[in-house]
């Protein structure tokens, strides 16, 4: 019993240093992105009515098919991979984990997926806010705590569609990438209904360092050794920007 709870301690430790220095290299690249979104904006093809009834329904719609796309091209791509794969590097699903986000965002252009919410002419402050809301509803669904939740997993993500999205298991792969609702999972066929108790959370070969460091950059690394055991440039860019091992 001892052990077990040096280990738990060990990895909610772990997030929390991932967290913060996460928090800082987000704060220290802060002003690059602010760049990008207010270009975006000052090229807008429209000026939005923010007191328009449908204003913020389809700021809400659009920011879930960005967010939506941005998740299944981080799963699909081993490029933006490196940096989500931090996410899901433990082993085990609790609130904690939920705190272990990618260092490297700004390199590999994570916010580029968002920038259409500008150009079409939202207010920066209303887009940000509803992105903001939309990470933070999903803080809570990282949890084993919560069973199934009938009508309501098939509209809106839940602990238990969480579950499936972390889990390693098999046919649970790849699934649910939905923000806040579960529409565009049931468009693209991503969606996954939890079937039987998760057996394996995590990433693939499995991560048991709780070095900072090593949890933020591992996939890079493995990037790197597989473009450096490639010499064919074709390949090395297949490489690069196909699907994960």
């Amino acid at each position: 019993m001892c052990k077990k709870s040096l280990t738990i301690g060990a990895k909610v430790l772990a997030s929390l240093a991932v967290a913060l220095i996460g928090r800082m290299l987000r704060f220290a690249t802060l002003g690059v992105a602010t760049w990008f979104v207010s270009l975006a904006f000052e090229h807008r093809l429209w000026t939005l009515t923010t007191s328009a009834v449908w204003y913020w329904p389809t700021l809400f719609l659009a920011e879930e098919f960005l967010y939506y796309w941005f998740h299944r091209v981080s799963h699909e791509c081993r490029w933006f991979w490196a940096t989500h794969a931090v996410h899901h590097s433990s082993n085990h699903l609790y609130l904690f984990s939920a705190m272990r986000l990618g260092w490297t965002g700004l390199i590999t252009g994570s916010f580029v997926f968002f920038l259409p919410l500008f150009l079409i002419g939202f207010a920066p402050e209303d887009a940000l806010l509803v992105i903001a809301i939309n990470l933070l509803y999903q803080y809570g669904l990282h949890t084993e705590l919560v069973g199934r939740l009938g009508w309501f997993d098939l509209v809106f993500n839940s602990p238990s569609n969480h579950r499936v999205h972390h889990a390693a298991d098999k046919q649970y792969l790849n699934k649910n990438f939905g923000g806040v609702i579960m529409l565009f999972d049931h468009c693209f066929a991503t969606y996954q209904a939890e079937q039987q108790p998760i057996a394996n959370y995590g990433v693939m070969p499995v991560l048991k360092s709780y070095h900072p460091a090593i949890i933020a950059l591992h996939e890079w690394y493995r990037l790197w050794v597989a473009m450096r055991n490639e010499h064919d440039f074709a390949k090395r860019v297949k490489i690069v920007f196909g699907k994960p091992e």
